[in-house]
């Protein structure tokens, strides 16, 4: 895939790989994972970066994850996703984001999630992109608006599965 195709000034999206282990467990810490039922435990974290590596190892045909990476110095700064989703009966694609405590409030998140965006649009197979934030999550949340996607309403929801968390369901028209 093509590192530059969807990025953002500022930021770069590069597949997950075996590297961004690392990156994953930064991203583990308390209170970055306070509205995702808390950090994970090491077989957990090892499972999902699997799952991550897998997502960029089949192409994108069933999603993506990315680490972003802050230019010019190309420093991780979290990550993002895209995957396949269905909301209300219909097929679209659903993204995530986390990003480190000393690169919020800097527009990295939404950077990204425009690239995202970009993304995929180009790719075209599904008309509407989701997004599910805790509704607590004031910074996700104003991702999410910036970022041009409109407030469906608060829905309860769980995540990680049996833990239910109030959230707000998102949509941008691709």
């Amino acid at each position: 895939m093509d590192d530059t195709r969807g990025d953002t000034p500022g930021i770069r999206l590069l597949p997950w790989s075996d590297e961004d282990a690392g990156l994953l467990r930064a991203m583990n810490a308390p209170e970055l994972m306070e509205h995702l039922g808390g950090p994970e435990s090491e077989e957990k974290l090892a499972d999902r970066h699997r799952r991550y590596v897998a997502l960029s190892a089949d192409g994108g045909k069933s999603g993506r994850m990315f680490r972003i990476d802050v230019l010019p110095e190309g420093t991780p700064a979290g990550a993002i996703g895209l995957w396949e989703s269905e909301w209300d009966g219909e097929a679209a694609y659903e993204t995530g984001w986390t990003v480190l405590g000393a690169f919020q409030g800097r527009g990295v998140a939404t950077a990204a999630t425009r690239a995202v965006i970009g993304k995929a649009r180009a790719e075209g197979r599904f008309p509407a992109l989701l997004a599910f934030p805790s509704a607590e999550n004031g910074p996700s949340n104003a991702v999410c608006r910036k970022a041009g996607f409109t407030l469906l309403g608060a829905h309860d929801l769980e995540y990680p599965p049996g833990r239910p968390m109030r959230c707000n369901v998102w949509r941008l028209e691709l």
